[in-house]
């Protein structure tokens, strides 16, 4: 196995929407109104796949829907506020054993750079990074999988890709990846130590 291939969001970076809007809507349970209201997990996948949230936000009926859904990015870096610190340590091992490290994010293009800038490290430590904004490809739709693979020369059977979404795991695994269904760091290192990845 010659690569480690990481999802981002809920495995190195924390990701709560509902940052975005708890100071302006005082309460959790406010904001998981709102976030029912306009189907926000559904618009932010569009978003994913390379939307705009302006245009997402154009759709909505009521202005003061439009106006927080159309805030999002510029309120974004709230929702990325800490780093998955055992899951980083982990990735810094394997490439210190020399193993390729590269990841595959469902991300839009307007919050991407956000990201970046929030966490700079997000833009140095991959070898091949694919966003799923700029391609307008989703996981765990196929492409997005050879895509990487053909931007990091390698096989599918070369990848040991990682997702907290168990959905991407099996869309990883169909296309002949290795794949690991994270849910902690603990579990992870288990996982990649019965591989021989560390």
């Amino acid at each position: 196995m010659k690569a480690v291939v990481f999802d981002i969001g809920n495995v190195l970076i924390r990701w709560d929407p509902y940052l975005a809007w708890l100071d302006d809507l005082g309460s959790r349970s406010a904001v998981t109104e709102f976030l029912t209201r306009v189907a926000f997990f559904d618009r932010n996948l569009r978003a994913d796949g390379g939307e705009t949230f302006a245009d997402l936000a154009a759709e909505l009926k009521n202005v003061e829907d439009q106006r927080r859904l159309n805030a999002y990015v510029e309120r974004y870096a709230a929702t990325v506020p800490d780093k998955i610190e055992g899951t980083w340590q982990l990735l810094y091992r394997l490439k210190e054993q020399g193993r390729q490290v590269h990841a595959i994010t469902n991300w839009s293009t307007e919050t991407w750079p956000v990201g970046v800038s929030a966490h700079p490290e997000l833009g140095e430590v991959f070898d091949v990074t694919v966003v799923s904004g700029q391609e307008k490809l989703l996981k765990p739709q196929p492409e997005i999988f050879h895509r990487l693979c053909e931007r990091a020369g390698l096989t599918p059977q070369d990848c040991t890709f990682v997702d907290d979404t168990l959905k991407n795991v099996e869309g990883a695994r169909a296309v002949g990846m290795d794949a690991i269904h994270f849910s902690t760091p603990q579990a992870f290192e288990a996982a990649l130590n019965e591989r021989d990845l560390l």
